[in-house]
């Protein structure tokens, strides 16, 4: 293996810890150190940290202290918890995750996704709503929004990843009314 490829597989890895620290910590509110370390490798058992590691508490509370110098997270009380900056940048990369390509040709149907999040889900209703918006989608009504090419892998993901399969709906429409303001918003015209 080249230096260039063992480099980047250990800013993925690096990438990976960091991000799953993140979520934990976002997932469970204030979370204690301990916990921390259990739930951050337990999720991380598909990278190269092995569960017979007997560093993984430890490499687990470097990333959560490098992610403490840079501001991301605090810990205080006996807990971590996220800083405005580390829930602006999980919030980017989450959304990253929900990339959808655009082929050349349109085919002329629209896909619209329906969503009823019950209020006590919020904060996922409100993440679902900025991930669609920032992935192109528009807004048909409060949670009714359309794009005009195939999503459904990333629709899917998403669902699986909130775990909201029963509150969101993938469609694929052939017509929507009055659809001229729509084809304008995406250059389909």
């Amino acid at each position: 293996m080249g230096e260039l490829e063992a480099v980047n597989r250990k800013n993925i890895r690096k990438t990976r810890m960091q991000e799953a620290i993140l979520l934990t910590i976002a997932s469970g509110g204030r979370i204690g150190g301990d916990l921390l370390i259990k739930q951050v490798v337990d999720s991380l058992l598909g990278t190269d940290l092995s569960t017979s590691s007997p560093r993984k508490s430890e490499i687990v509370k470097t990333a959560a202290t490098r992610l403490s110098n840079e501001g991301l997270v605090v810990f205080k009380d006996g807990r971590y918890s996220l800083t405005r900056t580390g829930e602006d940048i999980l919030n980017d990369w989450q959304v990253s995750r929900y990339k959808i390509r655009r082929p050349r040709k349109w085919d002329k149907k629209w896909r619209v996704i329906i969503f009823d999040i019950p209020e006590k889900k919020k904060k996922i209703r409100e993440q679902i709503r900025e991930i669609l918006t920032n992935a192109g989608f528009r807004r048909l009504q409060d949670s009714v929004l359309v794009y005009p090419y195939d999503c459904e892998d990333a629709i899917g993901l998403m669902k699986t990843d909130f775990g909201i399969g029963r509150n969101l709906l993938y469609m694929i429409v052939d017509q929507i009314e009055d659809d001229r303001f729509l084809r304008m918003d995406f250059d389909l015209i």
